[in-house]
Formats: structure tokens, sequence, C-alpha cells
């Protein structure tokens, strides 16, 4: 299992940006791939899985990218920290949501759905982020 510690969430206005962190701690074989995901106002008590935004290899930084956010969003580690980013730019207001960081232990499962929710065993508590337009 890891630990997964989310931060820097905030409002902002449509246009702007922001970064989430994510620290995580644990096994190194539990982090085969680091992702975020999100998940709208409302959906979690309605059962929709949540929405793959970005996700990377940990072993040779391969990363992948929701269509919604490419251009947009970059997600990157820091190895030396044990922290992974997601650098939101151009943010739209549907871009509103509780961001959420998880870690994957499949590496196969990595590489063939790293934007799947259903890919990953550890997730932190979120953080919201709001753009208002």
């Amino acid at each position: 299992q890891v630990q997964l510690v989310e931060s820097g969430g905030g409002s902002v206005q449509a246009g702007g940006s922001l970064r989430l962190s994510c620290a995580a701690f644990g096994n190194r074989a539990s982090k085969d791939c680091l992702g975020w995901f999100r998940q709208y106002p409302g959906k979690e008590r309605e059962g929709v899985e949540r929405e793959g935004v970005a996700a990377i290899v940990t072993g040779d930084g391969t990363t992948y990218y929701a269509d919604s956010v490419k251009g947009r969003f970059t997600i990157s580690q820091d190895n030396a920290k044990n922290t992974v980013y997601l650098q939101m730019n151009s943010l739209k207001p549907e871009d509103t949501a509780m961001y959420y960081c998880a870690a994957g232990a499949n590496r196969y499962s990595c590489l063939l759905q790293p934007v799947v929710d259903r890919t990953y065993n550890s997730w932190g508590q979120g953080t919201q982020v709001t753009v208002s337009s």
C-alpha cells in the first residue's frame, strides 16, 4: 500500500493555472504508475468512476493524458521527493472537480490502461479545484 497526500487545489478564474502535488509514501513496487483523476460534484454518489486525467509510469517517465486536458495539463515526477505533480494551465470551468492522486502496483495494467481508475489500488483523499468563469 502507498500513502498519498495531495495539495495545491484551490479556486482560480478561467484561463488561470494551478499546480497539484502528491507525496507518495510507500514501497516502490507499489508505485509502478502514478495518476491523477477527477470526480465531478455529485458523481461519487452515482457510483460513476473517476475520470482519468493524466498518468506517469514511474520507471521510465512515460506520460499519458486524457484528450480533454492534452496541451493544457502536464504530469511530472520528482523521484528524490517521492512526489508527482500536475501542472494545470488554461483552466476551464469544466475542470472544476475533486482531484485525486493514485498509485498503481501492476506494471502491466499501468501500460495497458494508464488512465483507468481500476488500474490503481491506492488513493489520496483528494483536493478541490474550482474554476470560475
